[in-house]
């Protein structure tokens, strides 16, 4: 075999190997475009799985805050502070006291209460026993008018024998029987009984009026007391009432933190004349923090009051995470409580998906091993497959 007929062979041969090795590695490569087909498929189908049947009963957010339901802490009186306990950042408890106002008119005005209310006490008192000397007045005087009408009585009888006494002396005159001497006795007599009937007419009518009177006076002073006892009477109330606020003024001189928190803006000083409701400091309830998360209203569709929360924040990363519930749903949008919201009254504007501000109440115990500030971003993921009603 010639030398050039070796080399057409070998090239032939060549050609085989290379044409044997193309084919293997279309075929490989064919294999390799379908394994990467079809793992790209079942990827699809996976992710799609998920998506419908998981993650799409998930909707989150990172639009999301911590927020309290702050206390502000106001003095009900005015006055001067003479202390001021706390400063910013300080922790308290419910019931501590934070600020003292000066006491000294809060004193005085309960001492002056005090002593009010003991006269209207004493007063009431005199009311009820001045009725019963009003009812024996009374009596006193139904004696008296009977006194006067058997005076008058008497006087009648007096009368009535003068006259006849005077009728005789003045036929036994006529036929010189009776002296001009004892004629003028007789009519002294009788102008003498006449008196003292008009006399004991005119007592009468004194025993009557003053009678009335007395009826008149108990009758008064009965309104004072009716239906009433000594600590139901409306005077003593009154003055009891006085007495009640004037303690609580005095107590109300010690300003007391109305819940547990860390204190915020205190602005006031020592020395400082404060009006009753202006405003002393703030009090933030750090274990009663709650998250305001902002959801998009095509997320709104299946979450309910109820469901559960996850949280997680940016003050101590995607490591802790909080537990929470749904608590509420806002009653509008953000924007809609906006100082100037918008209106889109001209036709000239850009759709804008809103959002809508969801209360999520967090696990309290979770709060205290971890607390949160008022303001941090959180981020909040609610799961909606559970149904609430």
């Amino acid at each position: 075999m010639s030398k050039m007929e070796s080399q057409v062979i070998e090239a032939a041969l060549a050609q085989a190997q290379t044409e044997q090795q193309d084919a293997r590695n279309r075929g490989r490569r064919k294999r390799l475009f379908i394994g990467l087909g079809a793992t790209i498929l079942t990827c699809g189908i996976g992710y799609g799985a998920y998506s419908v049947f998981y993650a799409s009963r998930f909707v989150s957010t990172d639009d999301a805050y911590t927020a309290a339901e702050t206390a502000q802490v106001t003095p009900a009186i005015s006055g001067i502070v003479r202390e001021v306990r706390v400063a910013d950042t300080q922790p308290v408890k419910r019931g501590d006291i934070v600020v003292v106002l000066d006491d000294t008119d809060a004193t005085l005005a309960l001492a002056q209460a005090e002593a009010e209310f003991g006269r209207a006490v004493r007063r009431v008192r005199g009311y009820i026993a001045n009725d019963e000397s009003l009812a024996a007045q009374i009596a006193s005087r139904v004696s008296e008018e009977k006194r006067a009408e058997a005076q008058i009585a008497a006087a009648s009888a007096d009368l009535e024998r003068a006259q006849k006494d005077l009728a005789r002396r003045e036929e036994l005159a006529k036929a010189g029987f009776v002296s001009a001497d004892e004629l003028t006795r007789m009519r002294n007599a009788f102008a003498t009984a006449s008196a003292n009937l008009v006399a004991a007419q005119a007592a009468a009518e004194q025993s009557r009026a003053n009678h009335s009177a007395a009826i008149g006076s108990r009758q008064a002073n009965a309104v004072l007391i009716a239906n009433t006892t000594v600590d139901t009477n409306p005077e003593v109330a009154l003055a009891r009432a006085r007495r009640d606020q004037a303690k609580v003024d005095l107590e109300r001189t010690v300003i007391r933190a109305p819940v547990d928190g860390v204190v915020v803006r205190r602005t006031v000083q020592v020395g400082q004349q404060v009006q009753a409701g202006a405003p002393l400091l703030s009090v933030v309830p750090l274990a009663d923090v709650h998250v305001d998360a902002n959801f998009k209203e095509v997320q709104l569709d299946k979450v309910k009051i109820g469901q559960p929360v996850k949280v997680t924040s940016d003050l101590y990363g995607s490591s802790v995470t909080y537990h929470g519930v749904v608590a509420g749903l806002s009653g509008g949008t953000g924007s809609a409580f906006a100082t100037i919201p918008a209106q889109n009254a001209t036709g000239n504007w850009i759709k804008v998906v809103q959002r809508v501000p969801v209360r999520i109440q967090l696990d309290t115990s979770e709060l205290a091993a971890r607390p949160l500030q008022v303001g941090l971003s959180m981020r909040a993921t609610i799961d909606t497959r559970t149904a609430v009603n």
